[in-house]
Formats: C-alpha cells, sequence, structure tokens
C-alpha cells in the first residue's frame, strides 16, 4: 500500500492546468481569473445621491430644526437615469432628488425626505442641518480609473460578476475548466429499472459521479454504460478523450481485477493502479491518455463500491479537477474542521487511514464542531453517504473514543456549506 500524500501528489502532477478560455461574464461564475482587470472607468461614474429627498445647498440649511425649519423654492425634480434638472440648485433652492440620480449642479448635499415637507405650490421646508456631502456619493467612490478590480487568480464569485459588470465588462478571460465524461462498464450492471436478473445490480455509480462533478461546477459528458466488451469500452474511451478534458472510471481497478477497462487503459493511456492506505477507496488508478492533437487527458480509474467511489472523487478526483481549473494548492479540498466525537468509532491498526461517513454539527454553548456516525460503514452501504455532510479521518491505530478530536473533511450539505 502507498500513503495517501504519495497517491494525492501522483494524482495531482498529472492533472496540468487548462489553457486560458474568454467566455461570457454570465457564465463566469466560480472560474479562476487568468488576468488581472483594471477599470477604465469610475463607479459610480457621476456623483449620485444615496437617498430620496431634496439636493439643496448645506449651507442654506444652517439651523434648521423642527421648531425652525428652512423653507426653499423646489426648482425641479431628478430621477435615476436623468442628466440633471433645467435650473442649477443656487441658494434658496432645492430640487427634489430620488436614490441613485446625479447630483444636480450648484447642490452639494441632500437632505432625506422624513426631514422635510412638501408646503406645495413649488415650497420645501428643511428641518435639519446637514454638511457638505451629506448623503452625496462622490464619483468614483467605490473604483477608480486604473484600480485594479480582481487580481489574476481570483476565482470568481456573484460578488466579483456584479464589480466586472460595473465597470463595463462583457466577457473575461479565466482558466478553462474541465469538460468532464463519466462512464460506467459492466455485463452486471443494469442502468434502468427493469427487475433485476440473477447477479446483476444497478448502475448508481455513474449518476452520482455525475452529479457530484455537476455540483463541483464541471460540465459533464454521459459516456454511458458499456458492457464487458472490450472493442465497444476501447472505443467509448478514445471518443471520450477526444471529446472531454478529463474521464472518469468506477470500477476494474482491484489488484486482482481483470477487466476489459484494465486493459484498455494499458494500452491506450499510461496508467498507475494503486492500493492506498486508506478505507474506503484503497484501490485507485490514475493515468493520462495522449490525444491526437497532442492534450493529455487526464484519466480517474476510481473504485466500483459506491461508497468507495464517492471518497475517491473527494480525496483524488475533485482536488484534480480543481487544479485543472486554476485553483490554488490552498483551494483543492472541500473546507476542513477539526471536530469532538460524540460516539466512539470502533477500528483496529490496519495500516490504513479510514474515513468514515459522520454528521456534523456546531454546539453554540462549547464553540465546537462535533461529529457522529451517519450510519452503516460498509463500502457497499450507500445509505450512510448519503445521509452524511462529512467525512472523519480517523488516523491508523485502535478505536477512538468519545471526546476525541478528528479531523472532519465537510461535503457539500454541511453547516449551509
Amino acid at each position: 500500500m502507498i500513503p495517501l500524500a504519495e497517491a494525492r501528489a501522483h494524482v495531482l502532477a498529472g492533472c496540468a492546468q487548462l489553457p486560458d478560455v474568454r467566455v461570457p461574464l454570465a457564465e463566469a461564475l466560480g472560474a479562476v481569473l487568468a488576468r488581472p482587470v483594471v477599470s477604465a472607468e469610475l463607479v459610480p461614474p457621476f456623483a449620485n445621491t444615496g437617498m430620496d429627498g431634496f439636493a439643496v445647498q448645506a449651507s442654506d440649511t444652517v439651523g434648521a430644526s423642527e421648531s425652525a425649519p428652512v423653507v426653499l423654492s423646489v426648482v425641479g425634480t431628478v430621477r435615476a437615469g436623468m442628466s440633471g434638472v433645467d435650473s442649477p440648485v443656487g441658494p434658496g433652492d432645492a430640487a427634489r432628488i430620488m436614490t441613485g440620480a446625479p447630483i444636480p449642479p450648484g447642490a452639494d448635499a441632500v437632505v432625506m425626505v422624513e426631514r422635510t415637507r412638501d408646503l406645495g405650490d413649488g415650497w420645501v421646508s428643511v428641518n435639519l442641518e446637514v454638511a457638505p456631502g451629506t448623503h452625496v456619493r462622490p464619483a468614483g467612490d467605490d473604483v477608480r480609473v486604473g484600480d485594479v478590480v480582481a487580481p489574476e487568480g481570483t476565482v470568481l464569485t456573484a460578488g466579483h460578476l456584479g464589480v466586472l459588470a460595473t465597470v463595463g465588462m462583457t466577457e473575461v478571460e479565466v482558466v478553462g475548466r474541465p469538460l468532464v465524461g463519466v462512464l460506467s462498464t459492466g455485463d452486471e450492471l443494469v442502468a434502468d429499472g427493469r427487475p433485476l436478473a440473477p447477479g446483476q445490480i444497478r448502475d448508481s455509480n455513474r449518476l452520482s459521479l455525475l452529479a457530484l462533478l455537476r455540483s463541483s461546477g464541471y460540465e459533464v459528458v454521459d459516456l454511458g454504460l458499456v458492457a464487458d466488451d472490450e472493442a465497444a469500452i476501447e472505443a467509448a474511451l478514445v471518443q471520450g478523450a477526444a471529446a472531454c478534458d478529463a474521464l472518469v472510471t468506477s470500477g476494474g481497478v482491484s489488484m486482482g481485477d481483470f477487466d476489459y477497462v484494465k486493459v484498455v487503459l494499458d494500452r491506450i493511456g499510461r496508467m498507475r493502479w494503486m492500493q492506498v492506505a486508506i478505507k474506503p477507496a484503497k484501490p485507485l488508478a490514475f493515468g493520462t491518455i495522449e490525444r491526437a492533437d497532442g492534450r493529455t487527458v487526464p484519466v480517474f480509474g476510481l473504485p466500483g463500491n459506491p461508497v468507495s467511489s464517492m471518497v475517491s472523487f473527494e480525496l483524488f478526483c475533485r482536488p484534480g479537477l480543481r487544479r485543472m481549473s486554476g485553483r490554488a494548492d490552498t483551494d483543492l479540498d472541500r473546507p476542513r474542521v477539526r471536530a469532538v466525537l460524540d460516539a466512539p468509532f470502533a477500528r483496529r491498526a490496519d495500516g490504513k487511514v479510514h474515513f468514515a461517513r459522520v454528521v456534523c454539527r456546531f454546539d453554540e454553548s462549547d464553540g465546537r464542531y462535533h461529529a457522529a456516525s451517519a450510519g452503516s460503514q460498509g463500502s457497499h452501504q450507500l445509505t450512510a453517504m448519503a445521509g452524511a455532510d462529512g467525512l472523519a479521518e480517523l488516523p491508523d491505530g485502535p478505536s477512538l473514543d468519545e471526546g476525541a478530536t478528528v479531523p472532519i473533511l465537510l461535503l457539500d450539505s454541511a453547516l449551509g456549506l
């Protein structure tokens, strides 16, 4: 068996970053910015108001109060999208103004509408003294020309997309995100709801892996379920490698298996078949297929047991794909926390790190994360994996007592993440 760290290093070394691409801004969520974005515009582009009210000269409001309001002449109304009013705001004047509208010439402050009273016939009373700049958002208050609004390497969030839109970006250059093909093979697998014949099982891995990939932000190609036919498997893998940036298969990676997937991959790719010192997900294959255009396509051969397949995805496949997408080495895995075990976890020393499926919670009373078993821990028992929101990393050794603290890899549903 080889250590987990060695297996991960081997996988990551074979997952080269994809070339940069330009994509519409609306499609860039979650992508990694390939070049810094420098603003050529001011944001906001003009001085505007942050409040509904009246634009005034602040000097006209000196001494204004509830008991001694100031009466001003209303010279017009400025709405968002307008360039201003026909007449500038002079001494003794006010302009009705709506949030986001430009500050009219001559005005230097805004009195919120709640501190005014419309007197009719073009007059308004103001009962609050305001200083110059009150409720005025200056041009460039958020972004100046030449500001780097998003540096290279930024993982674009909804907030980043909003900022890029405000400076006029419609497209953005990002690191390409892999298109991933998923293939299941085996005469024993059934992909529809028909009754099972003796010896058959249902193909759950392909659906789970497709869902994990989509939820991780990747486009997928379902390469389908292929029977145990060497020519058909080779055709599916060659076709998948030609169309995709990475391939994921499940099953046929154990040392004792004589499987057509292994035979084909050894012939058309450069594969390493590993036994990793972990439980579940000990068997793992990883390698590459060289495409006709010179591109290298990573191939993740995951184990066939359904829990093992999903754990192997989290430990190897997802980090490798994130490396291909330009993520930093510190951002390849899901979030980790340390948690207190709320019950003992039975195990024995076997040279492996165990990844137990757990349910996590944060206890406000002690300010710590806690974890409890999500159910039966067999590598074929998918129901516990479905109920889990974390993987507890149990070091090699004897059983762990209640109260022990262990690292937890948080999954998608954990604690709202």
